[in-house]
């Protein structure tokens, strides 16, 4: 098992430094769902497929993560509270690459 140290700091401010596995396929938003740092059925809610903007999070980091797809800058494109660090945590793969990655959950909208 190959685990990285992320950091999310939840809806309420605070700061978790957890364990993400990179050996599941995971994303970012199942991490999130995972460690229940959002309350259930406030993330996530299409699913992983950037079809809502429930998983809206800000990068806080300088962590090189993978280009923005149209559907997700689309979707990003209609959202609430985005800000220019923001990203749909459905669409971070959990990677040894992002070892260090620093995000906000954006505000419930």
């Amino acid at each position: 098992m190959s685990d990285i140290k992320i950091t999310i700091i939840d809806r309420d401010d605070v700061e978790h430094q957890i364990d993400a596995p990179t050996d599941m396929a995971m994303n970012l938003m199942e991490v999130v769902r995972s460690y229940e740092l959002a309350p259930e059925g406030t993330i996530g809610i299409c699913g992983g497929m950037a079809m809502c903007a429930s998983c809206q999070c800000y990068i806080l980091s300088d962590t090189k993560l993978p280009e923005m797809q149209d559907d997700e800058e689309a979707m990003l494109a209609e959202a609430f509270y985005v800000e220019d660090n923001s990203r749909l945590g459905c669409q971070i793969p959990m990677l040894p690459e992002m070892e260090g990655l620093k995000v906000k959950l954006a505000p419930e909208s």
